[in-house]
């Protein structure tokens, strides 16, 4: 993937997230940092209902895109966080709990973060 449909491809991902009401979601931009992805996105689900329909919508996303999904996650009712690996993008959904435990955020913190607001991005584009 070049970086310019890398890019495009993490904020379509994003904003696809937020369109159906993924909360706090968030791009961290991991290029320089893993060699094995250039973004997570992050966002959190309010049910396990939830999840599993933001994870459709990511997968008909990537599908839309001609994106290869690495994985197919076998979703249960009290799944709190479910893992899509894109390749260059691997998107996180998680319950509130889950993500207030484990903190990818945090975990990730020299990664460079781009906010996703009410199906905006806050920053103009992912750095470069």
């Amino acid at each position: 993937m070049s970086d310019n449909t890398g890019n495009a491809f993490v904020l379509t991902v994003a904003e696809t997230l937020a369109q159906h009401k993924g909360g706090d979601v968030v791009i961290l931009d991991l290029r320089g940092i893993a060699s094995w992805t250039d973004y997570f996105v992050i966002a959190t689900a309010s049910s396990s209902t939830h999840l599993r329909g933001l994870c459709k919508a990511v997968e008909d996303t990537a599908k839309a895109e001609h994106q290869e999904s690495f994985n197919k996650p076998d979703l249960s009712d009290d799944q709190t966080w479910v893992l899509l690996d894109l390749g260059d993008v691997v998107v996180h959904i998680m319950s509130q709990s889950a993500r207030t435990f484990y903190e990818l955020e945090k975990l990730w913190f020299t990664a460079p973060q781009l906010k996703v607001e009410g199906q905006k991005l806050q920053a103009a584009v992912v750095k470069e």
